[in-house]
């Protein structure tokens, strides 16, 4: 048996299309436990009316709201022996729990998921989808690229052995973003192994205006030196090159007292990387405008966020 577990705050525009999902998703022996984080919207109206067909759909409560506790209390109640994360905000493919389980099988993982790949969208979320899956955007993490098979740091939502958590424990629930980085680096620390297959195919759908994706960014940024500072061992360059770039922005004005503005060398080398990255999409052209702004959104909000979650620990 495997149990889903899924998060859920006003889904009204997804949670239809997910329920469909795991209504005609085999295998046949599975559970869904859904949490709710207090929605305002019909979300847990449509849920119930689902419920009212299955007995094997269930829905939980969490006042405080917060991801790691809607995952927690998930994880608490699962009866699988495989415990596997859904995102509202994400599509599957029809054999997506039949992938996980089969790659279960064929490796000694003990945390299993696929690339995230992008759904379709408007101008603004096909850059974002573009920008993510160059190494220019997010350096080196393996989960954004596409074709990647083998063992990892990190998974996007991710499929674990339930014993896994006799030994890690659960969600840590300071982390109100990064909370997947968090546990799967913890887990990786104590020896457990995590794979990725590109057979597990799932496509998600990025923020859809620059001002939601810098928010995003800026979050991920804000508690990554939390995660860092709990598992030193994951500390990567590339969590540390969009804080050093906003830095460097700051900084500019000193660099035209410079002989020759030599200190704007940093800056005309990034911007053409940016037009470098941007043009070899051969999107069209609106959508390359797009990719054009997105590389910067990405590294300023992050590194912007970094540099207070270093300073000021989030929630302090």
């Amino acid at each position: 048996m495997i149990s889903i577990i899924c998060p859920v705050y006003n889904e009204s525009a997804y949670i239809k299309k997910l329920l469909e999902f795991y209504t005609h998703a085999l295998p046949a022996d599975k559970e869904l436990i859904l949490v709710d984080g207090n929605s305002t919207d019909d979300t847990c109206v449509t849920i119930k009316q689902y419920m009212q067909k299955r007995d094997d759909i269930r829905l939980l409560d969490n006042p405080k709201r917060i991801v790691p506790y809607s995952l927690n209390k998930a994880i608490e109640v699962a009866k699988g022996d495989i415990i596997i994360r859904l995102d509202a905000h994400t599509d599957y493919a029809p054999n997506y729990f039949e992938k996980i389980l089969e790659t279960f099988k064929n490796t000694d993982a003990d945390i299993v998921g696929g690339p995230m790949r992008i759904a379709k969208g408007n101008t603004i979320q096909n850059a974002i989808g573009y920008a993510t899956c160059t190494a220019f955007g997010v350096g080196n993490s393996s989960f954004h690229f596409p074709d990647y098979e083998g063992y990892t740091d990190s998974v996007y939502l991710g499929a674990w052995k339930k014993s896994v958590f006799k030994t890690t424990g659960l969600f840590d629930v300071a982390f109100k973003r990064n909370q997947d980085d968090e546990f799967h680096y913890r887990a990786k620390s104590l020896g457990f192994k995590i794979y990725q297959h590109p057979d597990i195919k799932l496509y998600y759908h990025p923020r859809s205006n620059f001002s939601l994706l810098f928010k995003q960014y800026y979050q991920y940024g804000l508690y990554k030196p939390l995660v860092l500072q709990k598992i030193k061992s994951a500390l990567s360059i590339r969590h540390l090159i969009p804080a050093g770039f906003v830095l460097y922005l700051i900084s500019l004005p000193f660099y035209f007292i410079l002989p020759f503005y030599i200190g704007l060398l940093p800056l005309l080398l990034y911007l053409l990387g940016d037009l470098f990255f941007t043009f070899r999409s051969n999107k069209p052209i609106n959508e390359m405008l797009a990719i054009m702004l997105v590389y910067p959104i990405l590294h300023i909000s992050y590194g912007l966020g970094f540099i207070k979650g270093f300073i000021k620990k989030p929630g302090k």
